[in-house]
């Protein structure tokens, strides 16, 4: 990596080249020709290059001199705020770097005398030689002579401490450079990023770190001690500074927020506290410093506007972490807005926008990314995974090859591309791409287990026996034992795949006509095929173990009344408000299943209530959409539906609902939840002009009533209570698997099916039937009950002809 002396030289080079008329200033002409000629593969349009002008002289505003334009150091600030990269433009132009000039030297004495407090202090170029390029940074490095003391003494006790843990084998280091980058946003950019080297871990029991730790606090102390607290202030940020860049993030941290409390207004020491935190996985309090730091700076004017974007995508990077990906977006589409040649905020928005199902307006996202940067391969990743959610397979394979001939050892382009292929059916090549993770990442235990399906699909029994022991090697999750036990019993039973996937057993589908019920109690086929896609809805969402009373305890809140596009008022809110209610609501959820929750709600419920794109929605009806699918009686759960609706402006303060509010959420739900009848329903008028008030009990007529109203919800109710009903030693006779939940038995036949298996009217092909009896047992019990009634009933028969 370059080091600031000659990146700063790569900059006046660039410089140099396109002030044509030398007078220290880029002018718009000149910005623009240098714009072009760093892009040659694009083809700029005058509105563009003029759109990208203004935005580079509105930013940085205190860089402009007059008539003469930008000058060399906001050139400079460009760089390092993430606008452009110093070697790929330096490349592109055909430019050499003379470093032979001593012209890295001079560039580097000039940013640090540019500060007003150190222009009288002019520092030895030997001592700016000896630490951390950012050092030099004009403003935002080191301004007193004596904090340089205290540098050039911690960088000798970090040295002393860093060969006194390798002599002992203590420091550990860890490769990341194969995995995706972050997008870890710096404040300046010139040396490498953690998630671009290698990640150090410091032994901090021995007596060497105590000893370390010790003669550190002699330094703070020092610090401490100076003549004025802006010097304190420069020396703690600068020990600071030193500490994280050795990624010593605790003592780093110790130093931030003591800067912090000297400053408590000034950006920097928030915003390095936050990174820090970052660092040691302590994301809350990484997302309250950057809050703290973003406050600061909309409050200090200009002065921090180059910093802005870095706070926005480093909050958004926090958010995420949490799992609050929709907050996230927002951030990073500010950062975006901000700076709108700062790519990596578009890839992150690009991702993040992915990570909540917002697949079209990620491609759009990431296709900028890689506009502003083509050799970005986490962006062409991410866009291959894109393409992949919305059906174009062909492209997607295309972008996860371009990003492994960029970085042939990036792992998620590697398991994805693995996904791929294995849904394609094409289980060799699925098979190579997870070998491949693996001689990467070698304890990656989901490409060891996907590795091991994939061979099974490739029909490679004895590889797929070993891959599977070898991942139970690396991991004990229950994931691993039901993949072995289902294969062993494929291979006890000697099952033909010929008609099946993944080892799934041949069978027929026949038509749900030839489905008959033995008695009223056994669910419909197509009734119960409904309810399982509600039911799978409400596993990725964990919302039945939301309790229905929170929507309620929610309604308790002020909510602002606004009016949409009819004119209606209703309580709306913006999807990022809506994620934070959810956050509440599934508290209980780690940060990436509750990103997965946050995604499926928002592909199924808010994208489907947000019709107009406003990305606002109806607070009142999305509760009520919600009440039936948590946790609670089905009595508690229409309640809060009914109180949901009556929650609403068009009924607050009134104890009944209007029939034709009560008409359309009916119809809503069933367009949710039940899509292929719901939608064409929505478009029905079915007496919305009524304007009689409806009680609670004709609700639940309404909510109840089975073609018209959401009569599916007891079928969902009776698969809820059998979730962990297991039936003995009984498996469906098609895919093999041990039957969960109802079973149901063909009485001609005898066979036995799980829900999904009868659900979608597979049956086995030597069972072939004009027409099938099926009867359901929710539980074993009830399956003895009846042999015993039925054995008791043949009994009194044959007592009676004895007779």
């Amino acid at each position: 990596m370059a080091t600031r002396g000659s990146r700063s030289e790569k900059v006046k080079r660039i410089f140099e080249q396109f002030d044509t008329n030398k007078d220290g200033g880029l002018n718009r002409e000149e910005m623009a020709a240098l714009v072009v000629a760093v892009n040659p593969r694009v083809k700029f349009s005058d509105e563009q290059i003029n759109a990208i002008l203004d935005e580079v002289f509105r930013t940085y505003g205190e860089f402009i001199d007059g008539e003469k334009g930008l000058t060399f150091d906001g050139l400079l600030r460009t760089y390092d705020d993430g606008a452009g990269d110093v070697d790929r433009d330096f490349d592109a132009l055909g430019l050499e770097l003379n470093l032979d000039s001593g012209k890295g030297i001079s560039l580097a004495s000039e940013a640090a005398s540019s500060s007003s407090i150190a222009d009288e202090r002019v520092l030895e170029p030997q001592k700016k030689q000896r630490t951390a390029a950012w050092a030099a940074s004009p403003n935002h490095g080191i301004v007193f002579d004596d904090t340089w003391k205290i540098v050039d003494d911690l960088e000798i006790l970090v040295k002393r401490l860093k060969a006194k843990q390798i002599k002992d084998g203590k420091l550990k280091g860890e490769n990341n450079d194969a995995y995706s980058d972050p997008g870890w946003s710096r404040e300046l950019g010139p040396s490498t990023e953690i998630s671009e080297t290698k990640r150090v871990v410091w032994d901090e029991l021995g007596q060497d770190y105590a000893t370390f730790v010790k003669e550190l606090g002699n330094l703070r102390t020092r610090a401490d001690g100076a003549r004025s607290r802006e010097e304190a202030f420069d020396g703690h940020m600068a020990i600071g500074r030193v500490l994280y860049e050795h990624q010593l993030f605790k003592e780093a941290l110790v130093s931030f927020k003591r800067a912090c409390e000297l400053q408590p207004i000034d950006v920097r020491p928030h915003f390095r506290a936050g990174n820090c935190l970052y660092a040691l996985g302590r994301h809350s309090e990484a997302k309250g410093e950057f809050t703290l730091a973003l406050e600061a700076a909309e409050n200090g004017g200009n002065q921090w506007g180059y910093l802005l974007p870095q706070i926005h995508v480093n909050l958004g990077i926090a958010l995420e972490a949490e799992g609050m990906v929709i907050n996230a977006c927002e951030h990073y589409r500010e950062a975006a807005i901000l700076c709108p040649t700062h790519f990596r905020a578009l890839k992150l928005l690009g991702s993040a926008l992915f990570g909540v199902g917002e697949y079209k307006a990620a491609v759009k996202a990431l296709e900028e990314a890689i506009f502003l940067k083509a050799d970005y391969a986490d962006a062409h990743c991410d866009i291959a995974s894109t393409l992949h959610a919305i059906g174009d397979d062909e492209k997607a394979v295309q972008a996860f090859q371009q990003a492994l001939d960029l970085k042939p050892g990036h792992v998620d382009a590697l398991y994805n591309m693995g996904g791929l292929y294995m849904e394609m059916g094409r289980y060799q090549r699925a098979s190579e791409m997870y070998s491949r993770v693996l001689a990467v990442s070698p304890n990656h235990w989901r490409a060891q287990l996907n590795k091991a399906v994939a061979l099974l699909g490739a029909g490679e029994t004895e590889e797929a026996k070993k891959a599977l022991k070898e991942a139970l090697k690396i991991t004990n999750r229950v994931e691993l034992h039901d993949a072995i036990s289902h294969l062993k019993q494929l291979q006890k039973k000697k099952v033909k795949t010929s008609g099946g996937v993944n080892g799934e057993g041949a069978f027929i589908i026949v038509e749900a006509s030839q489905f008959k019920r033995v008695d009223e109690r056994t669910s419909l086929r197509q009734e119960l095929s409904i309810a399982l896609e509600i039911r799978a809805f409400q596993r990725v969402t964990r919302l039945t173990r939301c309790d229905v009373e929170l929507l309620k305890k929610e309604m308790t809140n002020d909510f602002p009344v606004s009016y949409s596009g009819s004119g209606a008022p209703e309580k709306s809110i913006r999807k990022a408000a809506l994620e934070i209610i959810l956050r509440k609501l599934l508290n209980f959820l780690k940060p990436d299943t509750f990103q997965g929750a946050v995604k499926a709600i928002n592909e199924k419920i808010i994208t489907f209530l947000d019709e107009s794109g406003s990305c606002r929605v109806d607070l009142g009806m999305f509760f009520a959409v919600l009440a039936p699918i948590c946790g609670g009686s089905p009595e508690k759960r229409k309640r809060v539906a009914y109180d949901a609706l009556l929650w609403r402006p068009a009924s607050e303060g009134s104890s009944l609902i209007r029939k034709a509010d009560a008409l359309h959420y009916v119809k809503l739900l069933r367009a949710v939840y039940i899509p292929m009848q719901g939608v064409s329903e929505m478009m029905e008028q079915h007496g919305e002009t009524d304007d009689s008030m409806v009680s609670f009990s004709e609700f639940v007529v309404m909510f109840d009533d089975p073609d018209w109203g959401f009569g599916i919800m007891s079928n969902l109710v009776k698969l809820e209570s059998g979730d962990r009903t297991r039936h003995g030693n009984y498996s469906c006779l098609v895919c093999r698997y041990p039957i969960i939940g109802s079973r149901f038995k063909e009485m001609k036949s005898n066979f036995s099916l799980c829900n999904q298996c009868y659900s979608e009217g597979k049956v086995p092909p030597n069972f072939r039937q004009e027409e099938y009896r099926f009867k359901e047992y929710a539980s074993e019990a009830e399956a003895m009950k009846d042999k015993c009634t039925c054995f008791s009933l043949s009994s009194r028969s044959s007592s009676n002809m004895d007779s």
